[in-house]
């Protein structure tokens, strides 16, 4: 079993064992097990999904970075939400005002922000829809 910890900058979310973790990295997929060579990759905003026991939890992230050492797996990432907690309504409203706000060119708007909550938003939505 790997023993996993995700952080947030709120601190601990989660604690767990898994069978394994399955995230999306700069560079592809990645399937982490037991026993996996110890390794640091960057994480996209993506899915993140493990094997918790009997059950297959999933997860939105906001990208981040992974740490495997010893059967021990550390992920930090700027933002977490289990499928379950996701808000497809919130979610799509987020969408709306971040295409709105680059659709608007307007100097006066952070594009690489409104980029980033595009990106979140599209993720939320993918993986609540089950894509």
């Amino acid at each position: 079993m790997i023993e996993v910890t995700i952080m947030t900058p709120n601190g601990l979310y989660k604690k767990t064992s898994a069978s394994i973790v399955n995230v999306v990295s700069e560079d592809g997929q990645r399937g982490i097990l037991p026993k996996h060579m110890p390794i640091v990759v960057s994480l996209k905003t993506s899915k993140l999904t493990m094997q918790e026991g009997d059950t297959r939890e999933t997860y939105a992230i906001s990208g981040g970075t992974l740490f495997m050492h010893d059967d021990q797996c550390t992920i930090l990432t700027p933002a977490i939400e289990n499928v379950k907690d996701i808000d497809l309504a919130r979610a799509q409203r987020a969408k709306e005002r971040a295409e709105k706000r680059l659709a608007a060119q307007d100097a006066t708007w952070d594009v690489a922000r409104a980029r980033s909550s595009m990106s979140r938003s599209l993720n939320r939505i993918k993986i609540k829809s089950g894509k």
